[in-house]
């Protein structure tokens, strides 16, 4: 979009031309510069800017009959700012439809200033004016590059809590919005507190206003929720909230915004990056605050529902104790006790007749197993009258000619050990 601030006020080209002039030039209280040398530099650094396109709205038009020039006062869109514009009658009297205070323009200016009287103007070369066409169709382009940049983005919106502690509201000072939104809120929740801010929802100054109070209401802790309001309008009432400044802030926020400008048909940019669009100031209030008398009511009807759940859940169970009480098993307890007594019983006959019988078994292979080890015991065959010779380093002699004349031997027997001496033509 076109620039909407002033290239810059007079007070402040004058502050940056004399900046400029004493950078350039060494001076000194001893050697001070002349006021002609000065002027002469901040004429060449004015003579630098060139033409440049600002837009603003006027304020004051003086175009005297018969005279060749014609003054304007100018004032900046949004920030503090005017300044006087000289043209050519000739250029006020060819714009069609005529100019007139109010008026949104565009104009090609160049800055003059004149060495002699240290006097600075703004001289306007052309003007056109920006008709509602115009402003719309820059708020089209706006919208299709903020969408671009995702800001509209369904993922980007924020939830609203479900009761807010606090709620911030921006409106017109007074405003049908205002009651709107205060009195069906409270309506629906009483004691519902509001962080009010009341500024300017018109004009050229309305869009600064909104954004300020909106920064201020996003700092508070206390805020859960903040809404921006105001009652129907034109088209042209209503477009401080299409305004570049305010979408961002509005996108930026921390806090859940709803917006609640104009009727339904309404829809400037804020619609689009609020969290919430409320068709009108009394559909934000609806919105943002629950209904004490439903909440009551959905709690009455919960509390119905529990009451007729515990009461169906304790009949049926009542009834599933009452068939288990005719049970003929609960009926008479000792039958199921005399029951498992029984098979008790019998388990420990089964037992003890099955430990028996393996018992004697076990015995009994003992028995044959002992009559096998004495069978093949070296101490049976000893008391059938074998012996074993022993040398004197106990072992086994097994061969005649392992023994020499005169060697002590030991026999072992059945019943002990005999030394033994080989004799002289023993073989």
């Amino acid at each position: 979009m076109l620039g909407g601030l002033l290239v810059m006020s007079t007070i402040n080209v004058l502050r940056e031309a004399r900046r400029v002039a004493a950078v350039s030039l060494e001076t000194s209280p001893e050697k001070p510069a002349s006021l002609h040398s000065i002027n002469s530099k901040i004429a060449e650094w004015i003579k630098r800017l060139g033409e440049v396109w600002v837009e603003g709205q006027i304020t004051q038009i003086n175009a005297r009959t018969g005279a060749g020039q014609a003054y304007l006062g100018l004032r900046d869109l949004e920030k503090n700012a005017s300044a006087q514009v000289v043209t050519t009658s000739a250029t006020i009297a060819g714009l069609n439809p005529s100019l007139s205070e109010g008026d949104r323009v565009v104009l090609l200016i160049k800055p003059e200033y004149w060495i002699n009287s240290g006097r600075l103007q703004l001289r306007a070369r052309e003007i056109r004016a920006v008709g509602l066409g115009d402003l719309l169709a820059r708020v089209e382009r706006l919208k299709q590059e903020l969408s671009n940049e995702g800001l509209f983005a369904r993922e980007r919106k924020k939830p609203l809590p479900f009761l807010p502690k606090r709620i911030g509201l921006i409106c017109g000072r007074d405003s049908a919005a205002e009651r709107d939104v205060i009195e069906n809120a409270v309506r629906r929740w009483p004691g519902i507190e509001f962080e009010l801010r009341q500024v300017a929802v018109q004009g050229q100054t309305a869009a600064t206003a909104v954004t300020e109070a909106l920064r201020e209401l996003d700092a508070m802790p206390e805020v859960d929720v903040i809404v921006i309001t105001r009652g129907g309008g034109s088209v042209e009432d209503l477009l401080p909230f299409s305004d570049e400044q305010l979408v961002r802030a509005v996108a930026s926020a921390k806090t859940p915004i709803v917006s609640a400008i104009g009727h339904e048909q309404d829809a400037p940019l804020l619609d689009y990056v609020a969290d919430v669009r409320a068709s009108t100031p009394t559909d934000a209030a609806m919105r943002i605050v629950p209904d004490l008398e439903e909440q009551f009511e959905l709690v009455r009807g919960l509390r119905d529902r529990s009451l007729r759940a515990v009461s169906g859940r304790l009949d049926r169970e009542q009834s599933q104790i009452q068939r288990w009480a005719a049970h003929p098993g609960l009926a008479d307890p000792s039958a199921l006790i005399a029951t498992e007594l029984q098979q008790i019983k019998d388990s420990r006959i089964r037992f003890a007749k099955s430990l028996a019988h393996h018992l004697q078994l076990a015995s009994e292979k003992v028995v044959s197993l002992k009559a096998q080890l004495r069978t093949v015991s070296p101490a049976a065959t000893l008391d059938r009258g074998y012996a074993i010779v022993l040398n004197q380093t106990h072992h086994v002699i097994r061969a005649s000619a392992e023994v020499s004349q005169g060697e002590l031997l030991t026999l072992r027997l059945a019943d002990g050990q005999v030394p033994v001496t080989v004799n002289e033509g023993t073989q």
